[in-house]
């Protein structure tokens, strides 16, 4: 298995992932493209000490974009929504 902070690359602070962790203990996290659901359920267990549920995975498709006439595209990034156990929080996201 690879360290934690290999796996779990960044929070997604957004409108919508603040929602989903006020609301229902789901946070939102970029992670590394290779890893399975697996070793992110121990990756955020280990780095922030809670109990993960389940895991949902996202692959995140890139987008065309342009300024002027050079065209390119934004990277490709995955995304793991990670459900906790009923009561249980990550702190890093409750003072945002």
């Amino acid at each position: 298995m690879k360290d934690p902070r290999d796996i779990i690359i960044r929070p997604v602070i957004t409108e919508k992932a603040m929602d989903l962790a006020q609301k229902n203990s789901q946070y939102v996290f970029e992670v590394h493209p290779d890893a399975p659901k697996p070793e992110i359920k121990k990756a955020v267990e280990e780095l922030f000490k809670v109990h993960v549920e389940r895991v949902r995975v996202i692959n995140m498709k890139p987008k065309n974009k342009r300024v002027r006439l050079a065209q390119g595209k934004t990277r490709r990034w995955k995304k793991a929504i990670v459900i906790l156990r009923k009561g249980e929080s990550i702190p890093m996201f409750e003072g945002v």
